[in-house]
């Protein structure tokens, strides 16, 4: 199990960031949309094994949507009615948390899969990742290596990673996180 420490850095960061992304999947939602689609379509198992794998960080993000892809053709009917009689539902704590970011005058991303990606350069002081799987880590780090001046932890660079396990703990991501929750309240009790 992964250390629940933090430094006052990290909350230091996390309450001075004018950016901070989320992880639709398994963060936001309480679902894997892709595993979701599969299983309405009747290709569930399958597909949810390449999403672990992906999510444990053993195979690339690419390589695993790829897989993903192949195993289930869903149409847009079928994605439709997927979506109408089986909506997201929203992880607990999650509007509220937003609502109070948005009221602290910083941008708010949702972040998915990499079907959309941040195509404008943004120049935030301070830009926070959260999420809970290998490929959130990934697009944090690809985000900071592609559209930010990286500081590597140098004052000021004030750039984190939050792990969020309050759908699905993955140790592996934990470990490399720089702060791991189970629920959003525990962020939001910095933010008062």
């Amino acid at each position: 199990m992964p250390t629940l420490v933090f430094s006052t850095e990290v909350i230091r960061t996390w309450c001075d960031a004018d950016a901070v992304c989320f992880d639709v999947d398994s963060t936001v939602c309480l679902e894997e949309g892709i595993d979701e689609l599969a299983d309405f379509c009747r290709a569930g198992q399958a597909v949810a094994q390449w999403t672990a794998k992906a999510m444990a960080g053993s195979i690339a993000f690419e390589q695993a949507l790829a897989a993903r892809l192949s195993l289930f053709k869903p149409s847009i009917d079928q994605l439709q009615d997927c979506i109408e009689k089986r909506p997201p539902r929203i992880s607990p704590g999650i509007a509220e948390l937003i609502e109070k970011i948005k009221a602290r005058n910083a941008d708010v991303y949702l972040v998915s899969g990499g079907f959309r990606q941040m195509i404008k350069k943004y120049r935030y002081k301070s830009l926070v990742m959260i999420g809970d799987g290998a490929t959130d880590l990934e697009k944090y780090l690809k985000f900071m290596f592609t559209h930010m001046a990286w500081q590597a932890r140098q004052p000021g660079g004030s750039d984190l990673f939050i792990c969020y396990g309050g759908v699905q703990m993955r140790e592996a991501v934990a470990r490399k996180a720089d702060w791991v929750v189970s629920d959003f309240h525990e962020l939001m009790a910095y933010l008062a």
